[in-house]
């Protein structure tokens, strides 16, 4: 008798489909077929560069190179995941075991499994950002530096300042100079902090989110067996956003690539926007010169927006001082030109905002097709009441991540132990959740926690006896070191470990009720992971954010979309408008008097106007300085367009352009008049009241202006004086 099994029917060819090449136009075709060697592309916005990535991953596994032997790095983990399942479709399941992900998990994965020739066990934790300034207040306190100079930089700075001098590979008095200049007397306390802080490292088995980098480059360089190993193992390199990479980034793929130099990166100079976080414009620049021989190819044909929102884009950039050029097209010849708003203030910037976008959703468009950006969050503090007014719902894209709170970090502080009972720093937090032990005492008691890590039993919690928290820990011991605790599943950890939270953490937050939704977000995320050494270092790599974390199914996609350009870099809209189009808005007041910097807000413009698919709006209020405090020290008010659209007749030629003048007896609360001229009412009464002075604000990257930073966890009450 027949025995029959099921199996699933594979949708997936075993080669590529005969029309392969039919979907790439010329340039694509040229770099998915090309051969051996170093490639530059230069993918314009738009151009269909994770297509061309997908499309020559593909092939090269279809001509037999194994899939593990290609690499392919990127700055997010969906970006690869997306690339590769986009291959998997495009060709068969054999693309799924090609080795991608982001630089950061690369690191992770490489240092675990080599971790002894660099002084490390395999089992080190990950330290999120406040970990490290905790470590680094706790070594300023050990070196007895001036704690109590107002004067000396704070934990946060000091943690700033380390990270950019390693990211930018600047010494710590040149990053001090250029950035925290105030704080250039200091320069010595602050360069013994940064050589102790990494000693401590090392001491409490932790990485910070840099070491996943500055280690790898470390294992490299000083382990040639290793570094053999692995150029023998990848034998073709491809890097996705390379204008984004940094210093170490880019000596970590050249240490990588092996004699063959079958290095791919792609990327496109006019989008380097992240200096602030160490990525540096050069490196794209010079990769023909790193490696002699490459060619390049340009992408050029735009498959998001239309002609007229390109001829704008072109010409905004075609200006900067240091780029490849390129000049993008699309056969979307159709098409308005993008239009220039001149608003008389903010909250009527606001008000035609949402007046407009009443207009489009009764056109039919969705309010998730509209994104209005800027330059900074604060921009849009008038237009957020305003919208919530007209009753338009909003994502605002940042905000603190779902691991920042301060119950998650308790959780996970426990977690870290119990992987790494040497995690100094995670000690310190758990035993400050002990009712009646101050830091001085949590300090001594973490101290020899550490030194016996190997031998728990000798950790002399006896001579706690006579105080209110022995039980708790005595218990808390007894949890972290019982037997197999390490290998156990993240959901058994968790279920141990809130028996024992519980009842700290309903007399530790006031608003444990609203909080305890997300210690069940947890319990549900711990749910994904089999181990947990994957699920500490995916929370410290690729953290949820608390929207995703909380409303998991919760996306009806019916929000606008609030974003600082930083943010909305690589994704796209139907409809976008620029919001606050000033001089000293964009660019940034900050960059005035630094041509480099200046340089980079251009390119943050054309990042901006090139999101958008078939509207464009670009909105300039005037600005009154005795109405708003924002740059009051600097004595200059803002009211000319941005230069960027200003120059060279750009607004005249390439936009639109409008005043907003109000009808009181019409429905709508504005009308347009089309006689405007830039050149000269832009200019008529509303220039610079003086010249920006040159002091040190004038040089400092103020990094809240650039970063996503978070909310604060205001009801932390802690207090970790260590």
């Amino acid at each position: 008798m027949d025995t029959y099994s099921l199996s699933p029917i594979s949708r997936n060819p075993l080669s590529l489909p005969h029309d392969f090449a039919d979907e790439l136009n010329q340039a694509q075709q040229e770099a998915v077929f090309f051969e051996e060697g170093p490639l530059l592309l230069i993918a314009g916005a738009g151009s269909g560069k994770t297509k061309t990535l997908t499309f020559r991953v593909a092939r090269l596994v279809n001509n037999g190179v194994p899939p593990e032997a290609i690499l392919l790095l990127t700055f997010t983990r969906k970006a690869a995941n997306e690339m590769l399942e986009r291959a998997t479709q495009v060709l068969d399941n054999r693309c799924r075991d090609v080795s991608g992900g982001t630089f950061h998990a690369f690191g992770n994965i490489l240092l675990r499994q080599y971790a002894k020739y660099i002084g490390y066990t395999s089992q080190f934790t990950i330290m999120d950002r406040g970990d490290a300034e905790d470590l680094i207040n706790l070594v300023r306190k050990g070196q007895n530096w001036p704690a109590g100079e107002k004067k000396f930089p704070k934990k946060g700075t000091i943690a700033s300042i380390i990270s950019k001098s390693i990211n930018t590979g600047k010494t710590i008095p040149a990053v001090i100079g250029n950035d925290f200049p105030q704080f250039i007397d200091f320069s010595t306390e602050i360069q013994k902090i940064a050589i102790d802080y990494q000693i401590q490292k090392k001491d409490i088995n932790s990485m910070d989110y840099d070491d996943l980098l500055v280690k790898t480059l470390e294992l490299l360089n000083t382990a040639p067996e290793v570094r053999e190993e692995l150029q023998n193992k990848y034998q073709y390199i491809m890097v996705d956003e390379y204008q984004d990479t940094n210093l170490i980034q880019a000596q970590v793929i050249k240490g990588l690539v092996n004699k063959d130099n079958n290095i791919m990166v792609v990327g496109d100079d006019s989008q380097s926007i992240y200096s602030f976080r160490g990525a540096d414009f050069k490196n794209i620049m010079t990769f023909p010169s790193l490696f002699p021989g490459t060619t390049t190819i340009k992408l050029e044909q735009n498959y998001r927006s239309t002609q007229p929102i390109l001829d704008l884009t072109n010409n905004i950039i075609a200006h900067a001082k240091e780029k490849f050029t390129k000049n993008l097209f699309t056969d979307r010849k159709e098409g308005k030109k993008p239009l220039y708003i001149e608003a008389a203030n903010d909250n009527q910037q606001s008000k035609f905002i949402c007046e407009k976008i009443n207009a489009l959703q009764k056109e039919g468009r969705a309010l998730s097709d509209i994104a209005i950006l800027m330059r900074s969050g604060w921009h849009s503090n008038d237009l957020e009441l305003e919208l919530k007014s007209h009753g338009l719902p909003f994502n605002k894209v940042g905000g603190f991540k779902f691991v920042e709170s301060s119950h998650i970090k308790d959780v996970v502080a426990y977690l870290k132990v119990i992987y790494n009972p040497y995690d100094l720093i995670s000690w310190h937090r758990v035993l400050m959740l002990l009712e009646g032990l101050g830091a001085k005492g949590a300090a001594k008691i973490a101290e020899e926690i550490k030194k016996n890590a190997t031998r728990p039993g000798a950790i002399p919690i006896h001579t706690y006896k006579k105080r209110a928290y022995f039980e708790e820990l005595q218990t808390l011991i007894q949890m972290v070191f019982s037997p197999g605790q390490a290998q156990k599943k993240p959901t058994t950890l968790l279920n141990q470990i809130m028996t024992y939270y519980t009842p700290i953490f309903k007399s530790t937050y006031d608003n444990f009720n609203k909080r305890q939704s997300d210690l069940d977000s947890l319990e549900t995320i711990s749910e994904k992971y089999d181990d947990l050494e994957t699920m500490l270092a995916e929370m410290s790599l690729d953290p949820p954010t608390s929207k995703e974390s909380l409303e998991p199914e919760k996306n009806d996609g019916d929000s606008l979309t609030l974003s600082t350009i930083h943010s909305a870099k690589g994704l796209e809209w139907d409809t976008v408008f620029l919001l606050s189009a000033v001089d000293g808005y964009l660019p940034s007041f900050q960059s005035l008097g630094d041509l480099g910097q200046l340089e980079e807000e251009r390119r943050l413009m054309y990042v901006a106007l090139t999101r958008a698919q078939n509207n464009l709006f670009i909105v300039k209020p005037n600005l009154d300085l005795s109405q708003s405090n924002h740059y009051r020290f600097s004595g200059i008010q803002f009211s000319n367009p941005s230069r960027f659209i200003e120059e060279h007749n750009i607004l005249e030629e390439y936009t639109e352009q409008v005043t907003l003048k109000v009808e009181k007896k019409s429905g709508s609360a504005y009308g347009f008049s089309n006689n405007y001229n830039a050149s000269s009412q832009g200019k008529k009464g509303s220039k610079f009241s003086s010249k920006p002075k040159s002091n040190w604000a004038d040089k400092y990257n103020d990094s809240w202006a650039n970063q996503e930073l978070g909310e604060s966890d205001f009801d932390d009450r802690r207090k970790y004086n260590f």
